[in-house]
């Protein structure tokens, strides 16, 4: 029996991962709230890191979750049809030039599937959304940073290293995360002129509808230079439901038809969105509400005798007036007096905490926590 033991294992086989997945971090680009939860053992009292939307969904979304609860038997419509005409519709655009996708997340991950084999070259900003940096490792890109320009992301720098590198792909959020500043449309439409032949910008406008209207680029759909990512993650409420589109020239947005998890989005997220979608009401309500968090924002952070970076998002990033090894004491006295909030985590924006509007008592609690706070990281 013993002998047959042996035998087993000089037969066992194991799986044989890629060269590029072995040279990989076993890293991922967030730890989410409930991870801390569960390993310090204790609940936030607020949960101000996340760039949600507490205020949540609209009532007409929330009503088709319910409603459509029933009929999650069913796989959800792969082509997105109902939403992505809506989305047609508000766009004033053709339902051939967009794609729904699992969140901008995954919209990412296709885009540097359709675009970066081993070796190719990507350029982003230094402390930029880091999920795009994780997918273009992950398809063993090599990814070359810019260094922000007072806070804000510089399309003219990362154009120009998009030259220097050959680079295929560019990603530029606007307004940015983590800093929550913009770029004038118009000068996004400029820089344009001077991007290199072969290359596609990836414009993250998940903030969009915090922003102001002169943030937006006006761009013809048949603009074969860029690809525009929207959310139901932020200004709608939806962060869960994992709901995102991309919109471009109708032949890019077919070449996702080749790779796209064609059931990515389940039944309820698609007839949830497409009333989020109706309701601009609400929309307009939870902007107003955003701008009103924001300004409480930057009261609270000026009361302790900090400024604050002015944004055009649902969070504001609050400079700690030292170095990033300040904020981050100062981050982790916040989560120990139950406060969730992050930071950026690249000099020299990692001088700042990063605070996400939430409703007053969520508010209340990160003003009463961030003088402690403060105190403990000084001594």
């Amino acid at each position: 029996m013993f002998m047959l033991y042996l035998l087993y294992l000089n037969v066992m086989t194991y799986p044989r991962y890629t060269s590029l997945v072995c040279d990989l971090p076993s890293t991922v680009p967030f730890v989410g709230p409930e991870s801390q939860e569960r390993q310090g053992n204790f609940l936030f009292e607020a949960r101000l890191g996340a760039n949600e939307n507490m205020f949540g969904p609209s009532p007409k979304a929330l009503s088709a979750l319910k409603k459509y609860s029933g009929e999650q038997w069913m796989y959800g419509d792969p082509t997105s049809f109902e939403l992505r005409s809506a989305l047609a519709e508000k766009h004033k655009i053709s339902t051939d030039n967009i794609v729904v996708g699992e969140g901008i997340d995954g919209l990412l991950g296709y885009l540097v599937r359709l675009f970066i084999s081993v070796g190719d070259h990507v350029v982003t900003s230094d402390g930029a959304y880091p999920t795009f940096n994780y997918h273009v490792s992950g398809f063993g890109g090599n990814l070359h940073k810019v260094p922000y320009l007072s806070d804000s992301e510089d399309i003219v720098s990362l154009i120009k290293k998009a030259h220097l590198v050959d680079a295929k792909l560019i990603y530029f959020a606007n307004p940015d995360n983590p800093m929550g500043t913009f770029l004038h449309g118009d000068k996004i439409v400029k820089a344009l002129e001077n991007l290199p032949e072969g290359c596609l910008l990836i414009l993250d406008e998940a903030y969009s509808e915090f922003a102001p209207a002169s943030s937006l680029p006006n761009l013809e759909i048949t603009d074969t230079r860029v690809v525009r990512l929207r959310t139901f993650s932020k200004a709608y409420g939806m962060a869960g439901a994992r709901v995102g589109y991309a919109m471009a020239e109708e032949s890019l947005i077919k070449s996702f038809e080749k790779i796209r998890n064609h059931f990515g989005i389940n039944r309820s997220a698609q007839k949830a969105a497409l009333e989020a979608l109706s309701d601009n009401q609400w929309l307009l309500e939870m902007v107003e509400k955003v701008e009103e968090g924001r300004q409480r924002i930057y009261k609270i952070a000026a009361s302790n005798n900090l400024k604050s970076i002015t944004s055009s998002t649902n969070f504001v990033a609050i400079d700690c007036d030292r170095d990033g090894s300040f904020a981050k004491k100062v981050l982790k006295e916040l989560i120990s007096l139950g406060i969730f909030v992050r930071m950026p985590f690249v000099s020299p924006q990692d001088r700042c905490i990063r605070v996400s509007v939430g409703k007053k008592r969520d508010l209340d609690r990160f003003e009463k926590a961030l003088p402690t706070a403060l105190e403990r990281a000084s001594k």
